[in-house]
This record gives C-alpha cells, structure tokens and sequence, in this order.
C-alpha cells in the first residue's frame, strides 16, 4: 500500500426498486472525492446478482476458493480494498437481506480491513448498523467508533428536492469529516499490519 493511495469502497447494500442510497452516496463522493489521501471506488450490490448462500464449505474454510464466477467476480472486488464504508438501509429494525447474502459469500478478502457506516432510516440507521458492527467483528474486521446517520426528516427533504443537492446532507458534512479521519488512520495501521505478516 506504501506505493500507492488507500482504496475504500463504498458498497451500497439495498437493491430495491427507488432506493434512497443513491442519494448519501452522492454526496460522499462529493465530499469525500475532495480528500487527497484516498481513491474511492463504488461496489454496488445490483452489480452483484449472487445467488442465495448455499454454498457447502463456509468461506471461512473455503479462503479464496470460488465456488462459481459471480463469487470470484464480488470476492476479488472486495479484495483490492484497504477499507468500507457500507450505506445501509434500516428494514424491520435489521440492514437488508442482500447485504448479509453478499457478506456470507466472503470471509479472507475482509480480515484486519476498516468498515465504517452511513445508516439511513428510522433511528438513522442506528440498529442496522449495531448489528453490522457484530458481524463486522465476526469477519475479522475494525468497525470504527464513528457512524453516519440519516434521520427520516433529512430523507424526507432530500427526497422532495428537485434537483437533488449533496447541500442537503450539509449538516452531517463534520460527523463524516471525522467518521474519515478515523477510517483512514485505521486503514494506515492495519494495511501496514497486513503488510507484516
């Protein structure tokens, strides 16, 4: 990683039909694109289509041995990141069904890699991401401490604007900056750690 900027992904974990995501992961490209420390890339979910998990050897054991092609596809995806920030969704208290599909198919390409979260939805996501978090922690990863979330009226005035502004999500402009600072002096310390061993 010496040789060249960190790469964090942004992975947008709903699929559905109108989805809100779009919209806060316009404005962290916009945001977040200004910094010179990193280079984004975006991991859409839709460009996934995994089939539902039934694989027989869990990832865990399986390392890096693809079951078929649309595994290999999303597992060397995540592979060539140093970090996440996975926009979620809050559906029924939980963060949505496709997400936990796609993190089931991996396990290697995630170990001792930084994940952050930008949660929207009732509680701005809060309980979607407490139980990312867990399962963070279980696939090896640094959950950081900092979280981005969307509340309802602030989805609601995003929603209704036309044309959409990232200025809308202004006010979340400095809990971003510092959920950032520290996703990134995370990916620093563990890609040298990844480094040394």
């Amino acid at each position: 990683m010496a040789d060249r900027l960190p790469l964090i992904q942004i992975v947008i974990s709903t699929t559905r039909q109108g989805r809100f995501a779009d919209k806060p992961v316009t404005w962290l490209i916009d945001r977040i694109g200004r910094r010179d420390d990193l280079e984004l890339e975006i991991v859409d979910l839709r460009d996934h289509p995994l089939p539902f998990y039934e694989i027989a050897v869990p990832p865990v054991r399986a390392g890096r041995d693809y079951p078929n092609e649309l595994v290999a596809r999303f597992g060397t995806t995540l592979d060539r990141a140093d970090g996440y920030i996975f926009v979620t969704a809050e559906y029924n208290h939980g963060y949505p069904a496709v997400l936990k599909n796609a993190l089931d198919h991996v396990f290697p390409e995630l170990n001792r890699k930084p994940v952050m979260f930008v949660g929207y939805g009732n509680a701005g996501g809060a309980r979607a991401i407490e139980q990312l978090r867990l399962v963070a922690v279980e696939m090896e990863m640094a959950p950081v401490r900092w979280a981005v979330h969307i509340l309802p009226e602030l989805m609601i005035g995003a929603m209704k604007a036309d044309p959409f502004s990232v200025e809308i999500f202004a006010p979340l402009n400095d809990r971003l900056d510092t959920a950032i600072d520290d996703l990134m002096w995370w990916t620093t310390v563990l890609g040298n750690g990844r480094w040394l061993t």
